[in-house]
């Protein structure tokens, strides 16, 4: 079960043009949909408008035609009643529901009447719709009062009208709205895609520029200026992208052509001294000597491995601190005795001045830390001179500043000294066995508890300051 999991396919997101030419449609579609409904029910309120108006005339003539019977003038008003409206019928009855005239042609509107409830000739739009025979029609029922000295003074009148051709024309309008709405809509949709695809044009240019970079061309940059503004930030992040990439790689070859020179001269060394010693007989007080030199430059290339490995380590698992609370001046102070016969032999004296509340950090990697810092300065301080070790705190930082004095570092060199195997001048030797990873590893471990480095020099000192936030 778990094994068909794992092996689900990824579901690819939907493109940009797709997702747009959709959203498009169906904006489209619900537009056309709404305006369509409207435009009927405007259409069919028309018509009823229409229809209900002209009822409502032909009410008027059969009431009058009514009138006229009632004075005598014959039935035959009642015939004329509804002469030029074509497609209008009507049935007259008495109070007995005797029917004084019904049209030969046209819907039973005497079962019309008998089913119909009376309407209000002011309130005629509340006529009704029914099909018959086929055919459809609107009408309404109406009482109309006779002559008050008759007994039977009170007639049903039954008014219909032919709606068919209304509703054929409805029809049609519909038809033919719908074929224009998927006409419209099917140019809509294709020139919303030809929008996107055009839209993306910039995109398309910047992913050929952007394939075209290499390791060798890592110099080359987008200009926001050619793409629409929308993209104008996203270019930005790559050129920003794209210069840390360039720093990092030019960093990773001047690392590794240094690390090619750091090891060849103790291979070259072990090399030559190995050449030297099996080139003729020697005593065992000669190759004893000759296995001391060697054993000092394995330690040599011992100590850069494991520098090497560190800084590895400490850049690529970064969280992995055993924090834990650090007094810094007795840490300090243990590291003023560890270094106590090295600085005697030096004629350096070592100073620790202020003060700080112990903060969360890991002990060791703290501890190398300051053993570089410390070791670097004692090792470029003339004899007789202090190497001082200061303290500062404040309700967020703490500071550990390792001054010397010593000649000046140009300004351009001190966050060069930071890089692993810098030199200021390649032409100067390193003093003692360091291999240039010292204030690297100090940099990486600084930067793994979120502080800082940096360095300050004049032509009277160079110090070294450490700010670390007082909790990781």
């Amino acid at each position: 079960m778990s094994r068909m999991a794992t092996s689900s396919p990824f579901r690819r997101p939907a493109s940009l043009a797709l997702r747009v030419t959709t959203l498009v449609g169906v904006a489209m579609t619900l537009v056309f949909l709404i305006f369509s409904w409207v435009s009927v029910r405007s259409l069919d309120r028309h018509f009823a408008e229409m229809d209900e108006d002209e009822l409502g005339v032909v009410s008027a003539s059969v009431i009058q035609a009514l009138r006229e019977v009632y004075s005598g003038v014959g039935d035959e008003a009642l015939q004329r009643a509804v002469r030029g409206h074509h497609g209008v019928f009507y049935y007259v009855a008495d109070a007995a529901e005797n029917a004084l005239y019904a049209a030969a042609d046209g819907p039973d509107l005497a079962r019309f009447a008998a089913n119909q409830s009376p309407v209000d000739l002011a309130g005629r739009r509340d006529m009704t719709i029914w099909r018959e025979d086929g055919t459809s029609y609107r009408g309404a029922v109406i009482r109309v009062a006779g002559d008050a000295s008759l007994d039977n003074n009170v007639y049903t009148v039954a008014v219909a009208m032919d709606i068919d051709h209304h509703l054929q024309f409805i029809r049609s309008f519909k038809r033919i709205q719908w074929w224009t709405i998927f006409v419209v809509m099917c140019i809509a949709i294709l020139v919303a895609w030809f929008a996107v695809q055009w839209g993306h044009i910039p995109i398309r240019r910047a992913n050929e520029k952007i394939r075209a970079i290499t390791a060798s061309k890592l110099d080359a940059r987008l200009n926001p200026e050619e793409v629409p503004i929308e993209l104008e930030e996203t270019v930005a992040s790559f050129n920003n992208m794209l210069g840390r990439i360039e720093d990092g790689f030019e960093q990773l070859s001047n690392f590794s052509a240094d690390i090619a020179h750091e090891l060849r001269t103790p291979v070259t060394n072990l090399t030559t001294q190995t050449e030297v010693a099996v080139g003729q007989s020697r005593s065992a007080d000669e190759y004893r000597e000759i296995l001391y030199s060697n054993l000092e430059e394995f330690g040599r290339l011992n100590r850069m491995i494991n520098d090497m490995l560190f800084l590895a380590q400490t850049e690529n698992d970064s969280h992995s601190l055993a924090l834990e609370s650090v007094d810094l001046a007795d840490t300090i102070r243990g590291l003023f005795e560890y270094f106590e016969a090295w600085v005697e032999e030096q004629g350096v004296s070592l100073q620790l001045k202020g003060q700080a509340a112990p903060i969360q950090a890991d002990r060791e990697m703290l501890r190398r830390a300051l053993s570089n810092l410390l070791s670097n300065a004692i090792r470029y301080t003339q004899r007789g001179e202090t190497v001082t070790v200061g303290l500062s705190q404040d309700e967020q930082t703490t500071t550990v500043s390792v001054e010397n004095p010593g000649e000046k570092i140009p300004a351009e060199e001190l966050p060069r000294l930071f890089n692993r195997f810098h030199r200021g001048d390649p032409s100067r030797q390193r003093k003692g066995d360091g291999a240039g990873l010292g204030l690297a590893i100090v940099k990486s471990i600084v930067e793994a508890h979120g502080g800082a480095v940096r360095g300050v020099s004049d032509d009277r000192m160079t110090r070294f300051e450490i700010v670390l936030p007082r909790s990781v």
